[in-house]
């Protein structure tokens, strides 16, 4: 049977934050713990399957690779976490849940590294530039570990020193009740150090902010929504973490003539009255220039030309996409004496075998009567 989606299973957007994740697996696991269901063989499973999912999104690289691949971007051999997706006594299935809710941040020892977070940037280029690539430069902001304290967040020539009130593993244990379960360390916040001369740049904080400029090259076929991934051009992590990515989003802005549907472009092409019904050759517009394209006499609006080859190769494909054409007969306007007493007398003619020279009208009109009849 395939998996559920995991946002699906614990009932949040795909753009949910990390407290709203927390707050739903809480909710989830202290609903179909089997301790509180007994007499409920389902629920056990449904605790397995918060559990995982919770474990997978809770965790920024798991979540990203999640996102982007499904379950096949999320190793299916680490399991819902250590131990599987199994339950030990309620308080040990709960620990770090009320961790969170005393204060604390989950169980074990906690690392104080951590990756840094990824960047997103929309990038909006035109139809032309997708269809042939282009390379641009970018400018954006970011958190990059500090030069003065290479990240460590001391004043150069000192070092962090262990908690004393954690000993360095970033938590404290406590009792509540018949619970025993652990907290965030209050002293070092979690992290099971301690700056005590922080650096005069950073602060403490072992980072800065600042703007760079990257070079984005933008392939040949992009279309609108498509990620380009720059790795490790992200914020620079914490303690010594490793360095998030940045994803260049790329939106195309609208086009004065054409509409790009996946390789295909379509364009409206008006023709004059007399084009319509004479036929003749125009000269309509493509992205390597003109082109020429016979119409043949008597063509009605909504016909639609195709140009083969003429319009994109997209990014995953080897072919090029058509021109499509679709033709729009323009009525005359702002007509003269002459002009109108020619139209007349055509029209004069017209009338004289109306189911001859507008078969489309004569019929609506045959329609029309035998409705009211």
């Amino acid at each position: 049977m395939a998996k559920r989606d995991y946002y699906e299973i614990l009932g949040v957007n795909r753009d949910a934050s990390e407290e709203e994740i927390k707050k739903s697996y809480r909710k989830l696991a202290m609903k179909y713990h089997p301790d509180r269901n007994p007499d409920n063989p389902k629920a056990e499973e449904s605790f397995k399957e918060a559990k995982e999912a919770y474990e997978m999104l809770s965790d920024a690289q798991k979540r990203a690779a999640y996102d982007q691949y499904g379950h096949a971007g999320v190793d299916p051999s680490a399991g819902p976490g250590p131990g599987g997706a199994g339950f030990g006594n309620f308080s040990d299935a709960f620990g770090d849940i009320f961790g969170d809710i005393f204060g604390g941040g989950g169980g074990g020892r906690r690392s104080n590294v951590y990756r840094g977070a990824d960047l997103r940037y929309n990038m909006e280029i035109s139809l032309e530039e997708a269809a042939r690539g282009t390379e641009t430069k970018i400018r954006i902001p970011v958190m990059s570990s500090c030069e003065t304290c290479h990240g460590s967040g001391a004043r150069p020539g000192t070092s962090p020193v262990t908690c004393t009130t954690c000993n360095g593993h970033g938590q404290v244990r406590m009792q509540q009740g018949f619970f025993s379960v652990q907290q965030t360390c209050p002293k070092c916040h979690g992290g099971g150090q301690m700056v005590k001369d922080p650096c005069p740049t950073c602060h403490g904080d072992g980072r800065v902010k600042q703007h760079k400029t990257l070079s984005v090259k933008i392939p040949a076929g992009v279309d609108e929504g498509d990620r380009i991934r720059l790795s490790g051009e992200g914020e620079a992590g914490v303690n010594g973490g490793p360095t998030g990515d940045l994803y260049v989003v790329v939106h195309l802005k609208e086009h004065d003539i054409f509409q790009r549907e996946g390789g295909n472009l379509h364009c409206e092409m008006p023709i004059s009255f007399t084009v319509a019904a004479l036929g003749g050759e125009i000269e309509i517009p493509t992205l390597d220039g003109h082109a020429k394209m016979k119409i043949p006499a008597e063509t009605q609006t909504g016909a639609t030309f195709r140009l083969r080859g003429k319009g994109i190769k997209p990014l995953r494909s080897n072919e090029h996409g058509d021109l499509m054409c679709h033709v729009v007969v323009e009525t005359p306007v702002k007509l003269n004496e002459k002009q109108r007493e020619l139209l007349r007398e055509l029209e004069e003619i017209n009338q004289k075998d109306s189911g001859k020279h507008s078969p489309r009208a004569k019929g609506f009109l045959d329609k029309v009567k035998d409705f009211f009849e």
